[in-house]
């Protein structure tokens, strides 16, 4: 009998806020995931029940929700009550005015009521909406969820594990154990002292949104110094380092608390225009990146250092920082690295789905190519439609480079669809990365977006060598790399502007073989195995799943082309 697992991240109740997502095991082995953002259009789809992303699922395999021997959910709310006096209770005290107290303290009493009683109530209600059978139900740890998306595809027999987010059921930085036996909890840092939530007050600071912003900042920090002054006021609210404690600005939730505590220290308000920043905006983000980069760089040290290995696997919401990424793989003390590269919320599904299998049956991540796809007949159907002209040439790659390296910017729409936040390919805006003009056009007429921020690469693995400084495989644009400095004028628009550093997909014919295709074509023309790559969508939205909303961004974007399948429209 086929055994059937569905594993879902919840973003309602007593189960998060953000970024849920669905994925489904066929005994044991991952046949397809997907985030429910990309149904709903809304990033990262807050409070909301990935039904859309189940039913995906299920449908993907012809099955319905009686048929799932069981249903996994990331999450256990039981797990809360170990910070119910150190945390909850405390924060609701903090309430101005008694009465509002005694309503924040009544929500506490409720929550824990539910969770005691009836915490899986509003998942089997909203199951209860999709099948006659609601399938057993099993809530695993958050944190170990995040180790196991990591750990059990990484391909490593023995590594140290660092799950880092803003926070689980109550802790906030996981260090773990892995071996063929599975995961071992070492340390727990409990929240309030969360490095997630430390990075969401600074960004929040800047200008931007906590869970949406981060990675602008970290974008921002080349971009600015190591100010002595910035550092000392720091150091003076936060102690970094393996035994770190950032509670001063994260000792309640949300990052209210910690904004106000910044602009008391620095003496000046929070940021409001993200366009451009001044000199000490550009210094505290560089500040900040440093101050993450060396502490989760000791804690990786530190914990090393008992263990009969040097691997590291990496995991949690702060695992989406490539900056920071580059650091751990660039100390004297790590061997090899591995970086779930849906390392946010959304890919405790798949963690979620591993967890208590054994980590050798699971098979090395080498694609994470796991959402929907849609065949000719239906994108002929849709541009038919729309009544829109398009051919399909023969040589579909060959006629795209020739585009690309005549200054096209290139929609490029194929298979199946991306799991996490970077394109890969498959839902990608391209353009010649040749001369930072076409990282100035996709900023400016496509993504709409600040003018300062850069770009990625796409590269034949052929390349990588040429253009980067100690290349290793690197599929996902999880991790960062030195460009060499005597090509870094071959590839200007994905360089970053300031340190010279860029975050590469270095594409293998295994891995995607018609992107290949596209790289190994633009290479013959150029000299150039590069592309500029960049998620296909507009600024403030997620990534396009069909063909439709492709078509509906080609014509609302600065794009020249468009390439759905083997379709090939131009304006």
């Amino acid at each position: 009998m086929t055994d059937y697992r569905l594993a879902f991240k919840p973003a309602i109740d007593l189960y998060g806020q953000h970024d849920p997502s669905a994925a489904l095991f066929v005994d044991g082995d991952l046949t397809v995931a997907v985030e429910e953002e990309r149904f709903t259009r809304e990033k990262h789809a807050p409070n909301t029940f990935p039904e859309q992303s189940i039913r995906f699922c299920l449908d993907h395999e012809g099955i319905g929700l009686d048929d799932l021997t069981e249903v996994r959910i990331p999450y256990d709310p039981a797990l809360r009550s170990k910070i119910l006096w150190s945390h909850y209770v405390p924060d609701a005290l903090r309430v101005d005015g008694v009465i509002s107290k005694g309503i924040a303290l009544a929500r506490v009493a409720r929550d824990q009521t539910k969770i005691r009683y009836r915490r899986t109530d509003a998942i089997e209600r909203r199951l209860a909406e999709l099948g006659d059978r609601v399938p057993p139900i099993e809530l695993l740890p958050h944190h170990r969820c995040h180790a196991a998306s990591a750990f059990h595809p990484s391909g490593f027999d023995d590594a140290l594990v660092l799950t880092i987010d803003a926070k689980g059921e109550y802790d906030s930085t996981v260090v773990w154990h892995g071996t063929a036996e599975g995961l071992r909890r070492v340390r727990t840092y409990e929240h309030p002292n969360s490095l997630g939530l430390f990075f969401a007050v600074v960004t929040e600071y800047l200008g931007f949104r906590m869970f949406n912003g981060e990675g602008k900042v970290m974008g921002l920090a080349p971009y600015g110094n190591r100010d002595p002054e910035i550092e000392a006021t720091l150091r003076d609210l936060v102690d970094v380092g393996a035994d770190y404690d950032v509670t001063a600005l994260t000792r309640r939730w949300g990052t209210g608390h910690g904004v106000a505590t910044l602009e008391d220290a620095f003496g000046r308000s929070r940021t409001t225009d993200t366009e451009s920043f001044d000199q000490f905006e550009k210094d505290l983000a560089h500040v900040a990146q440093c101050l993450l980069e060396e502490t989760v760089v000791d804690i990786v040290d530190a914990e090393l250092s008992p263990l009969p290995t040097n691997d590291v696997v990496l995991a949690g919401g702060v695992a989406l920082n490539c900056k920071l990424n580059k650091r751990v793989r660039e100390s004297d003390r790590v061997g090899e690295t591995f970086v779930q590269p849906v390392a946010h919320d959304a890919g405790l599904a798949l963690g979620a789905g591993w967890a208590g299998q054994d980590p050798a049956s699971v098979t090395e991540m080498t694609t994470v190519y796991h959402g929907p796809r849609f065949d000719m007949a239906h994108v002929r159907d849709v541009l038919a439609t729309n009544k829109v002209d398009y051919r399909e040439p023969d040589d579909l790659t060959g006629t795209v480079a020739e585009l690309l390296a005549d200054g096209a910017l290139v929609g490029w729409f194929q298979g199946r669809q991306e799991l996490g936040p970077r394109a890969l390919g498959n839902r990608s805006i391209l353009a010649d990365p040749r001369n930072a003009a076409s990282r100035d056009r996709v900023n400016r007429f496509v993504k709409h977006r600040e003018e300062w921020r850069p770009f990625a690469p796409s590269m034949l693995d052929s390349a990588a060598e040429t253009y980067l400084e100690n290349a290793t495989t690197s599929p996902f644009m999880i991790d960062t790399f030195d460009v060499t400095p005597d090509r870094a004028a071959e590839i200007e628009a994905v360089s970053h502007p300031a340190d010279r550093t860029t975050r590469p997909q270095i594409v293998s014919r295994e891995q995607n073989p018609r992107y290949h295709d596209l790289l190994s074509d633009f290479e013959s023309l150029t000299g150039v195995g590069v592309l500029l790559n960049t998620s296909f969508n507009d600024h403030g939205e997620p990534i396009v799943t069909t063909p439709t909303q492709a078509l509906k961004d080609f014509y609302g974007m600065g794009l020249d082309t468009l390439v759905v399948e083997d379709a090939l429209l131009t304006k």
